[in-house]
């Protein structure tokens, strides 16, 4: 029955490849240097405009359905260096004029690190990265053309949120040649890291004016400054973009997927998103209707992700409104999922979502009551532990029949040690005699593996957990304990836990079981401490659960 000792091993093996291939998928390293933006000349400016230009020959998203597909327009692609400033309480926005693009974002509530007291810059435009939200009109009457974009004018340099006030609307005004009067409203509101971004249209001329507004997300494919990494094994989440479709309510994509296979469709309401670890920026649209979304990756080498809408018809002297919304925050799931169907799944747990939003869920509401997050996550491992209480207790009582009968089994081995057929016969009248069950303790370890796996998913995508302290050295939950204790107390409540179950008869399964303590000690030490504190609190509760019934069979009359 040799098989069976190595399907237990196997499955102990199985959770560190399982541990360290989750691991691995989960980041995904950025080796492309920063570019140096700012020396750039007559490149892409990658506006889709409404005609082809001579220049350029790479279509991009039409305009509107009935209208031929527009292409990128070449102008210069540097700052002009007007902008405005826009401060919320969350929200510290720098506005371009030149086109009224959303060129930098820091959050707030966010710091850039755990000690630092800079907040955390999300969009930016500066010689290390580009990262940027554009938005415009083309079409028929557009201000974005071939010939360039519109320079906005602005009251002041700086808005800010006075402390009464709950809601700040900044206008930038533009006037067209015809006489049509412009204005690109940016509307913050207290508390929020959304923003509504408006066109309003008030057609002057004697003509009928017509225009599409779009919205894109620019980024260069530098690396993710929110996954702190602090070794070869430090974590490099997914970074890329995200959206939805008629038959996906969420699909994502790394920037090299955008540049070997385009993404082109319709879709009914819908979304655009950057996606990196515990943040995004995201283009919804204002109002329902079909819009046309659509990446690419331009010559400069910049990921775009864009959509279109519906065109805006004006008659002469008639007046509209278009545009739409602008997120830029935390992954806060809730939240998202209020402001768009779908928008919520760029908090992704993988293929066990369905066992990782319970546990969420439980894990916010046990947050309620305590206030901690590092307390949170034992009293979650208490209600994990409790949920599977019987079976562990199933597994312990195998294994302790096990460890009981370990002396008969040896026996057995050593009578039958040349014939393998009549050994296995022997053993299995033996497991028989003495009602064992010899998966019974493998069986069950495995089973609770998706919760584990589940519960990694959930530790690590929390935003909420960023910064987040537990007590004494352990600062930041969502990172590794810097003086390794939680990794070492781990190792040494797996060896005590080992020394539980009965030893394996083979000396090299021995020999390898002895090591499966530092093997784990040594993955673990670069793991965040919040899911570090959830194995060593099972591990405990596992090894006073386990001694109780171990005890008590091997005092058990024979």
């Amino acid at each position: 029955m040799d098989w069976i000792r190595y399907t237990i091993l196997a499955g102990i093996i199985g959770v560190a490849l399982v541990l360290v291939n989750e691991w691995t998928a989960f980041k995904k390293s950025q080796v492309i240097p920063p570019r140096v933006h700012e020396t750039r000349q007559e490149v892409e400016q990658d506006i889709p405009g409404p005609a082809p230009v001579e220049n350029h020959g790479e279509e991009l998203p039409t305009a509107t359905p009935e209208r031929s597909p527009g292409v990128d327009v070449a102008v210069e692609d540097t700052a002009t260096g007007n902008t405005v400033r826009i401060t919320s309480d969350v929200l510290d926005m720098e506005i371009d004029l030149l086109g009224g693009d959303i060129v930098g974002v820091s959050l707030l509530e966010h710091m850039a690190s755990l000690n630092s007291e800079q907040a955390f810059v999300l969009l930016e435009r500066d010689r290390n990265r580009v990262y940027v939200a554009q938005s415009g009109l083309i079409g028929t009457n557009g201000t974005d053309t071939s010939s360039g974009r519109p320079e906005f004018t602005a009251g002041k340099k700086n808005y800010v949120l006075d402390s009464g006030s709950d809601q700040l609307i900044v206008d930038l005004h533009f006037t067209q040649e015809n006489g049509t009067r412009i204005i690109k409203r940016f509307t913050v509101v207290r508390g929020e890291y959304l923003v509504n971004v408006d066109y309003l249209i008030d057609n002057q001329s004697d003509k009928p004016w017509s225009a599409t507004f779009y919205a894109q997300l620019k980024r260069d494919s530098s690396p993710d400054p929110a996954a702190e990494s602090s070794s070869g094994m430090g974590m490099q989440p997914f970074l890329g973009v995200a959206t939805m479709t008629n038959e996906k309510p969420y699909l994502k994509m790394t920037f090299d997927d955008m540049e070997e296979d385009p993404f082109n469709t319709r879709v009914d309401g819908g979304w655009i998103a950057m996606v990196q670890h515990y943040f995004i920026s995201a283009w919804i649209p204002a109002n329902p209707g079909e819009y046309s979304y659509s990446t690419k990756v331009t010559s400069a080498g910049d990921n775009l992700i864009r959509y279109t809408g519906p065109e805006l018809q004006l008659a002469a002297g008639q007046s509209g409104e278009i545009g739409g919304q602008f997120y830029a925050g935390p992954k806060d799931q809730y939240r998202l999922k209020e402001i768009a169907p779908g928008l919520d799944l760029t908090v992704d747990y993988g293929w066990l979502w369905w066992i990782a939003q319970p546990l969420f869920w439980i894990l916010t509401h046990i947050h309620k009551l305590v206030g901690n997050w590092g307390w949170s996550i034992i009293l979650l491992t208490v209600l994990v532990k409790g949920v599977f209480f019987h079976l562990s207790a199933a597994s312990y009582r195998s294994m302790a029949k096990m460890r009981k009968v370990a002396p008969k089994m040896t026996q057995v081995r050593e009578m039958y040690a040349d014939d393998k057929q009549k050994q296995s016969q022997e053993m299995m009248a033996l497991y028989k005699k003495e009602k064992v069950n010899p998966l019974g303790g493998c069986l069950p370890i495995l089973i609770q593996m998706p919760v584990f796996i589940s519960l990694y998913w959930v530790l690590m995508e929390s935003v909420e957990l960023r910064h987040a302290p537990w007590l004494g050295w352990i600062k930041d939950l969502s990172s590794m304990d810097p003086y390794y204790i939680l990794p070492l107390i781990m190792g040494a409540s797996m060896f005590f836990q080992q020394k539980l179950n009965p030893p394996p008869p083979d000396p090299t399964q021995a020999k390898i079981m002895q090591w499966m303590p530092v093997f784990f000690t040594f993955f673990f030490l670069w793991f965040p401490a919040g899911l570090v504190l959830y194995w060593v609190v099972n591990n405990l509760l596992s090894i006073l659960q386990q001694w109780i019934i171990t005890r008590r069979i091997e005092a058990a009359p024979d």
